[in-house]
């Protein structure tokens, strides 16, 4: 299993870049960032510095969406890149949240991320597509190589992720909720005729290692609400009559808003709906034994990663904790 972490673009972009260069002496196989212009600085530019300075890591966010930029912009950012540093980018990419929330606008439809996934990959894999009836090609790109990974919890997205993505972004750590997540990602690609084996599995959470879990729960509720955005969307659309897991539409009903201002970050006063259960549940704390254990349960299910959020009090101690406990065991 290999190891990623994902960061928040917060200024100084020198202590992300720092932060990211510390990954990569410590083994992780990817550094990912939140996608989010408003609340965040802009991550590609952050990309380039990252790549500059590093050799191995994969660099890539999590996730970009079809509606900030315009999607043959959001390819040339990762063909210029690959050029730049040697395909070392990936693109995990969803409907939207946060970055197009905050300007007032819905996420994209199910139909515009699955057209966008087959424009952007196509454009940055040197083949010709076809953009609002013109055929396009970069004739500058023609050894550019990226992956798409699609972020999704409901039927429909994760219908989709199996159809067309090359990756599954899966964002909470519960190995109950990620069989049934990484089953219907399978079931759907063996029915477009593809490969299920060929899909790659990632799981990403907060992870926060230390003993003093009622802290560590303070520290990474923020999650929950969070991932408590999508699920209201799903809940709009389906009810709450099985269409997902239970225990995601049950822990919603105390939720009354979201301040994006506040998203993402430790102590988020929005979130106090989420209950300890969920947060153990979703995030991986406690002691190194704890995140060993976890990590080998969504291992046997097929994850081929776990991205760690960083977003809490201690994140120079968990980054290292990983690196000199937790990779030298799962990879």
């Amino acid at each position: 299993m290999d190891i990623g972490v994902v960061l928040q673009c917060d200024p100084p972009s020198a202590e992300v870049v720092e932060l990211a260069k510390r990954a990569e002496e410590l083994g992780y196989s990817h550094v990912w960032t939140f996608d989010s212009h408003v609340l965040w600085q802009e991550p590609f530019v952050i990309y380039s510095k990252i790549l500059s300075e590093t050799r191995r890591v994969v660099v890539g966010p999590m996730v970009t969406n079809p509606g900030t930029r315009d999607w043959t912009v959001i390819a040339s950012q990762f063909a210029t890149l690959n050029e730049m540093y040697g395909n070392r980018t990936i693109c995990g990419i969803g409907r939207g949240d946060s970055a197009l929330r905050v300007l007032g606008l819905a996420p994209n439809t199910l139909g515009e991320l699955r057209e966008s996934v087959g424009i952007i990959r196509g454009l940055a894999n040197g083949e010709k597509v076809t953009v609002r009836g013109r055929e396009l090609e970069f004739a500058w790109a023609p050894h550019s190589r990226l992956d798409v990974w699609v972020a999704a919890y409901g039927p429909r997205a994760l219908a989709l992720t199996g159809e067309v993505g090359d990756g599954y972004i899966l964002q909470l750590a519960d190995p109950d909720i990620a069989a049934w997540m990484i089953g219907a990602v399978r079931e759907a690609a063996e029915r477009a005729g593809r490969d299920p084996a060929a899909i790659r599995f990632c799981v990403a959470a907060p992870a926060y290692v230390g003993d003093d879990l009622a802290h560590q729960r303070d520290q990474t509720r923020w999650f929950g609400g969070m991932v408590g955005n999508h699920v209201a969307d799903i809940v709009a659309r389906y009810g709450t009559g099985g269409a997902v897991p239970q225990v995601l539409t049950d822990y919603i009903q105390g939720r009354q808003g979201y301040d994006y201002a506040q998203h993402g970050r430790a102590g988020n006063e929005h979130t106090t709906f989420v209950p300890d259960e969920v947060v153990d549940r979703f995030c991986i704390l406690g002691p190194v034994e704890n995140h060993l254990a976890r990590l080998g349960r969504l291992r046997e299910l097929g994850v081929d990663q776990f991205a760690l959020y960083l977003q809490h009090d201690d994140k120079e101690a968990t980054l290292e904790a990983y690196g000199k406990s937790v990779i030298p065991a799962v990879s």
